[in-house]
């Protein structure tokens, strides 16, 4: 049976130019096909338009800001008890906020047509710092649907 969990987090190695760890695992969620050398010029191209774009801040700041923006505190999780499933809301762990937030804006850029990946990219992440955005749209959506089923919090155990 396959290992559950790989040795990213452990091997990862911080990007060249920002010296990010964060930023390097964003990457590696964006890159497709094994290219990475794509991604992260895609990446690169997107902060370079942030910077020009909002000048009085730091891209990487911009960057860091939208992560944090997106990241759910709640979810809700399909619990069975006798027969009927509930919705329950329940606490996000940190790894998951991560990953969903990388997630929801790279899918969000992602379905934005007509432009560059880079400057869709550079839009979502301006957005997301601005708490706006689909990203923000979608983080919305699953905190509102938590509060909806907050009469189910019981049944977290």
């Amino acid at each position: 049976m396959a290992k559950k969990f790989t040795g990213s987090v452990k091997y990862l190695k911080p990007d060249p130019k920002y010296n990010s760890k964060l930023v390097s695992k964003f990457v590696n969620c964006l890159m497709l096909g094994g290219k990475k050398s794509v991604a992260q010029q895609v990446f690169y191209d997107a902060m370079d338009i942030i910077a020009d774009e909002l000048k009085d801040v730091g891209a990487l700041e911009v960057f860091e800001t939208a992560i944090n923006n997106v990241k759910p505190l709640l979810e809700v999780r399909s619990k069975r008890v006798g027969g009927a499933s509930y919705q329950v809301p329940m606490q996000v762990n940190a790894k998951r906020q991560q990953s969903l937030s990388f997630r929801w804006l790279l899918a969000s850029a992602g379905s934005k047509k007509g432009k560059p990946m880079c400057q869709r990219l550079a839009s979502e992440l301006i957005d997301a710092y601005h708490q706006r955005g689909g990203a923000m749209t979608t983080r919305e959506n699953i905190h509102r649907m938590a509060e909806a089923n907050k009469a189910f919090a019981h049944f977290a155990w």
